[in-house]
């Protein structure tokens, strides 16, 4: 295992967070979408449900998708910001189906705070190890989804927002059968 099990959540909620807004296709357009998003991450505390809780979190997704194709030193220097901004305590907690974790917030606190604030916990674990080039944007030359590669021999190009890795491919095989029919 490359990160604590929290650590890995977080930082596949911020992929599917930043993914959201992929290849110019917005899909938090409401804040019913928002909370579909939140539920299928299972992500807990308050909500106000409300189109400036969904403004925020849209804010939020462009910093950390800067955050994401950053290098180390401006990727430091965001998380710290975050972190600073929703003035973060972390505490160990557990809670519903989590085992012990960290949250650095308190449930009331606004949702942007905590989605932050659990992103940069985050990826100061991606920073300390060193592995800030597991943090990728697809391969695909039609395709800006962010990827995250957990593989233990950081093989994964492709995102999994579409079928990125099967079109290139298809496309390696054809170019193969081409230049061996020539």
């Amino acid at each position: 295992m490359l990160f604590a099990p929290d650590t890995e959540v977080a930082l596949r909620s911020v992929v599917n967070l930043i993914n959201t807004a992929a290849n110019g296709e917005e899909s938090l357009t409401t804040p019913a979408d928002l909370n579909a998003f939140l539920d299928a991450e299972e992500f807990t505390g308050s909500r106000s449900g409300s189109a400036a809780e969904l403004r925020s979190i849209k804010r939020l997704r462009i910093e950390l998708a800067a955050l994401w194709s950053s290098d180390e030193d401006t990727a430091a220097k965001s998380v710290n910001k975050l972190l600073t901004d929703a003035k973060a305590l972390p505490q160990l907690v557990k809670h519903d189906h989590w085992d012990w974790h960290l949250h650095a917030t308190t449930p009331e606190a606004p949702l942007a705070d905590r989605m932050g604030t659990e992103a940069a916990m985050a990826i100061i674990d991606v920073i300390r190890s060193k592995e800030m080039d597991r943090m990728r944007v697809c391969a695909a030359d039609d395709c800006d989804a962010v990827v995250l590669d957990l593989s233990r021999n950081r093989s994964k190009l492709y995102c999994d927002t579409g079928n990125c890795a099967n079109r290139a491919h298809v496309a390696a095989y054809r170019a193969r059968k081409a230049a061996e029919a020539d």
